[in-house]
């Protein structure tokens, strides 16, 4: 939103029972990729350490300009989501969210049991927007609040940068994502990855669409996953139905990271939206929980914070056929019904 191996070896086989024991001992016959410790892609789907399938029903808070309502989080978990998009600043563009209160919004998530996708908005429209910062910039706040972030990966996964190109010099989106991506991997971080799309985040250039199998290469992780927001770019049943399935088809994890009802751009469809998503078993993050200003009010799905006075907008993405409520299941590192501390 504007202001988001080796080859088995041939023993003989007299020698062949030691060698088994002997072989992961020494690292041999190790797969290319580590074991992810937390959240991994398999086949273009986003499953949890246990091998649970997870789709992320959500919705965006925007906690670095209302760092006093983070009780919204135990607010948006009553209301059946099983994750939250949280905004963060790198101090670029807004204050600073530093590693403490970054491990209490991660706390607070796994109270509430909800997964927690943290995102640095500073790097909106990036070559457009006035102020806003490089993804490698973003990478930069990233390994700077890595205290707070390492052994969450259960629980956390990273978005690197809010929208980070406008729609000037938004070429360069491809070979700053991978930049970005392997600073992380080099920085230690074991997290699955999410990143936006360029044109603020709507990529009707078709940038990320098109390039999205090089940039998930790229990752030394093989954990990757891509953002797509839906405004008035997505106006049509079948620009939405387009968009998603060539991702599914081509095997590559994408979620709707920011949508809505309306906007300044023109009339998005929700509902295919809403509907394509649970077709196609993706997940979905609407815009926005509360505190929307500068014209865009009616993005709000609750009024001034309070729960009990859902906006249409949030009925509708709430309550409404293939909202929230109907198709949100909680993820499974939370079985058992309690929080995490």
């Amino acid at each position: 939103m504007r202001s988001t191996r080796l080859l088995p070896l041939r023993i003989v086989p007299v020698l062949g029972f030691v060698a088994a024991l002997l072989l992961p001992l020494l690292g041999l016959g190790a797969p290319a990729h580590a074991a992810p410790t937390g959240f991994r892609v398999e086949n273009g789907r986003l499953l949890e350490a246990s091998g649970n399938d997870f789709v992320m029903r959500g919705v965006n808070h925007a906690h670095t300009w209302y760092p006093d309502r983070i009780s919204s989080l135990a607010h948006i978990k009553a209301k059946g989501a099983n994750t939250v998009r949280v905004v963060l600043s790198s101090g670029d563009r807004w204050t600073r969210n530093d590693a403490a209160d970054v491990a209490n919004v991660v706390s607070q998530c796994k109270q509430n049991r909800l997964i927690c996708v943290l995102e640095v908005h500073d790097t909106t429209g990036y070559g457009e927007q006035s102020g806003a910062v490089s993804l490698s910039r973003a990478a930069d706040y990233w390994i700077s609040v890595q205290s707070a972030l390492s052994g969450q990966e259960d629980y956390v996964v990273v978005n690197i940068g809010n929208e980070p190109h406008g729609n000037l010099n938004f070429l360069s989106w491809t070979a700053d994502t991978k930049a970005a991506i392997q600073k992380l991997r080099g920085a230690g971080f074991d997290h699955t990855i999410m990143v936006d799309a360029p044109n603020w985040g709507q990529d009707w250039a078709f940038t990320m669409r098109d390039n999205a199998a090089s940039v998930f290469a790229a990752d030394p992780d093989a954990n990757t996953i891509f953002a797509i927001h839906m405004y008035g770019v997505f106006d049509t049943a079948a620009e939405v139905s387009d968009y998603l399935n060539r991702f599914v088809a081509a095997k590559l994890p994408v979620v709707v990271g920011e949508f809505g009802h309306d906007h300044s751009d023109g009339n998005p469809d929700e509902d295919a939206i809403l509907g394509t998503a649970q077709q196609l078993g993706l997940g979905y993050l609407g815009w926005s929980w509360s505190g929307n200003g500068g014209g865009v009010e009616y993005l709000d799905m609750v009024t001034n914070f309070d729960p009990n006075q859902l906006t249409s907008w949030g009925q509708r993405i709430f309550n409404g056929a293939n909202g929230i409520a109907a198709t949100s299941e909680e993820a499974d590192i939370y079985a058992g019904g309690g929080g995490v501390a």
